[in-house]
């Protein structure tokens, strides 16, 4: 079997000759942005989309990508035919390039950029017949006008400190909140609850990153004539909520069955979550909503 190919500064190279510098500041210091990017059945799902993320998050880190947006998403396509990827996860990760032992980002002349192709599962098929265990954790979302998670960088530790206590308790998934005690999000997923027919979501003011996904199913649930509400929703409503799901690139629509030991509706994916994911399977794959490969 081929070994993979990883697009590393301009140049295709064997998986095993992938590196980067133990004196770049993404390793260093998490210095970057990233996406999560998908591909179905020869389409990259909303790759421009995810493009001017990446190149909005850089812009707040004021880290100058080397390549425009064309060329990156040329890039990235080219990623996945050197692979031979029709169905794939896509990694775009820019980092502020190498410097020195001090953290001052003016030490580094030129960013890097690596995209990884390949695949992704999060959850099997029983689980997401079943959903998903939650528990809310105590640790508490980044202020935005600290490390604002609007920014899609490579610094994660504030979700992987809330994954940590998700796993210490047997859960599958954390459930982050605001510093005012609003429920945020994922450890990386946006989340969602479902009251009476209506989906509400989080928004983005209170810390949750702005989601492709997220925007993608809303979009979806306007099609199906399903009302829709962005608004600050509290561990109370996330307790006796009908129903409640995550949503992510690589999780795409995950239910929901329990919050901190308390079940959540029936304690089974509830209708609408179902009727979304069933959608969604179809929306994502139309060439209407993706790039050609």
């Amino acid at each position: 079997m081929a070994e993979p190919v990883v697009y590393v500064d301009g140049r295709f190279v064997p998986k095993s000759e992938a590196v980067v510098s133990v004196f770049d500041h993404g390793f260093l210091y998490g210095d970057g942005v990233f996406e999560g990017i998908r591909a179905y059945n020869g389409v990259v799902f909303r790759l421009r989309d995810h493009i001017e993320r990446l190149y909005e998050s850089a812009h707040t880190l004021m880290l100058e990508i080397p390549l425009s947006k064309d060329e990156m998403e040329d890039a990235v396509l080219e990623t996945l035919r050197r692979n031979a990827l029709r169905d794939a996860y896509i990694r775009l990760i820019v980092t502020r390039g190498v410097g020195d032992l001090g953290l001052d980002p003016r030490k580094c002349s030129r960013a890097s950029t690596i995209i990884i192709a390949g695949t992704i599962t999060l959850c099997s098929r029983e689980v997401l017949e079943k959903g998903i265990k939650a528990q809310i954790t105590w640790v508490r979302r980044d202020a935005v006008d600290g490390t604002s998670h609007e920014v899609k960088s490579l610094n994660y530790l504030n979700s992987i400190l809330a994954k940590l206590e998700a796993n210490n308790v047997g859960a599958d998934e954390a459930v982050i909140l605001t510093p005012q005690g609003y429920i945020c999000e994922g450890t990386a997923e946006n989340i969602f609850i479902v009251e009476e027919g209506v989906i509400v979501t989080p928004p983005s003011y209170t810390g949750a990153l702005p989601g492709i996904t997220q925007a993608a199913v809303l979009e979806l649930a306007g099609r199906m004539g399903i009302r829709v509400d962005c608004r600050p929703i509290s561990p109370h409503e996330l307790f006796n909520a009908d129903e409640a799901f995550l949503t992510g690139t690589a999780a795409e629509i995950i239910p929901v069955s329990t919050v901190n030991g308390r079940t959540i509706g029936s304690g089974r994916p509830g209708p609408v979550t179902m009727r979304l994911r069933e959608s969604f399977s179809e929306f994502v794959r139309e060439k209407a909503n993706g790039t050609p490969i």
